[in-house]
């Protein structure tokens, strides 16, 4: 049992990071209307995001403290339902091409997985959690029959991460590790767009990503470079960029969020970027939750920092609000419960 001064500290603890995710997220709101301020930038885009992420986080705190199981479960499966009918899944082009809604989809795909596997292990039912797996596993399932390749391969990723969190007792090893794999995503992207790789590898990444993404990021790449410090101004990319003028149809984009965010807001943008996930795993680290339920929640925010740094999946609101929703489920604490950490 917890004593009272244990309580009182992991209280503490949690209240610092409510404090730093509100310091983040404030950040994040102000910085797009300087980096815009008197170059025609349109920061309402980013406003919105950063609101969908807030929004999508109280939520998550309210619903999961009273509905510890039915929250992240209703979640996921809604995560489900808007993947399934999204409007572009039925217009074949739009969907499968790579500049489509495709990484929308996966992205939805992860934290509907995300969602029913922290339900899984929120539940003391054995039978229960064994359904809530098998829905889990119907997810994957629907990803691979949608014809969605990324949301199949990240939401397998997300479950089987789930189940070996169940053997994991220290939930620190495992946030370290899913950090580092964020920042190997992070780096090759970075690296392909900057022309670092070898050229056998950058051929072998640029065949399932296409010569017209990595074209897109590198036209990213070199504007911001030359605008480090406030870049080009949220929104702008599509007006600067010589890569959007291309065959396939533009959209103003790079899709990628981290090569957005470093040609349109600088190198504050990036940092600030960071800063918001460096946010969600310390939140998780303070958690009152279970380590399975954390160590899940933090392989699918993992996963969809994956789809977000090789897509445009943040420039969907419902995205950014389920991104929010789960990372607040998994910080809640269950009134009933007076769980005890693990």
């Amino acid at each position: 049992m917890t004593s009272a001064a244990g309580t009182d500290a992991d209280n503490d603890r949690r209240n610092v990071s409510d404090a730093v995710g509100v310091v983040v997220l404030g950040a994040c709101a102000v910085w797009p209307l300087l980096s815009g301020a008197g170059r025609d930038g349109r920061p309402e885009g980013v406003l919105l995001a950063v609101l969908a992420v807030a929004a999508g986080y109280a939520a998550g705190r309210m619903s999961g403290s009273l509905w510890p199981v039915a929250a992240p479960c209703l979640a996921g499966l809604a995560g489900l339902v808007l993947a399934v009918t999204m409007p572009a899944v039925a217009t074949g082009s739009r969907f499968t091409s790579p500049l489509g809604h495709a990484g929308a989809v996966a992205a939805l795909l992860v934290l509907a997985a995300g969602g029913v596997c922290c339900a899984a292990w929120a539940t003391p039912v054995p039978a229960l959690r064994a359904g809530l797996w098998t829905v889990a596993a119907g997810i994957v399932v629907t990803g691979a029959a949608m014809g969605s390749a990324a949301g199949c391969a990240a939401g397998a990723a997300v479950l089987l991460c789930s189940l070996a969190a169940g053997r994991m007792r220290r939930r620190d090893a495992g946030l370290v590790g899913l950090a580092l794999a964020t920042a190997l995503v992070t780096g090759t992207v970075w690296a392909l767009a900057a022309n670092a790789l070898p050229a056998g590898l950058t051929t072998a990444l640029t065949g399932p990503l296409t010569e017209r993404r990595v074209q897109l990021w590198r036209d990213a790449l070199h504007l911001a470079r030359t605008n480090s410090v406030l870049g080009l101004g949220p929104g702008r990319f599509g007006e600067v960029s010589g890569a959007t003028s291309g065959a396939a149809p533009p959209d103003g984009r790079p899709h990628s969020a981290l090569l957005q965010q470093a040609a349109e807001q600088g190198l504050v943008g990036v940092l600030l970027l960071v800063a918001a996930f460096c946010w969600i795993l310390y939140a998780l680290w303070r958690s009152a939750r279970s380590t399975p339920v954390v160590l899940t929640a933090g392989a699918a925010l993992t996963a969809l920092a994956a789809v977000v740094v090789v897509g445009n999946a943040l420039s969907f609101t419902t995205v950014s609000a389920g991104a929010g929703l789960l990372a607040g489920v998994a910080t809640s604490r269950p009134w009933a419960a007076g769980l005890p950490r693990s």
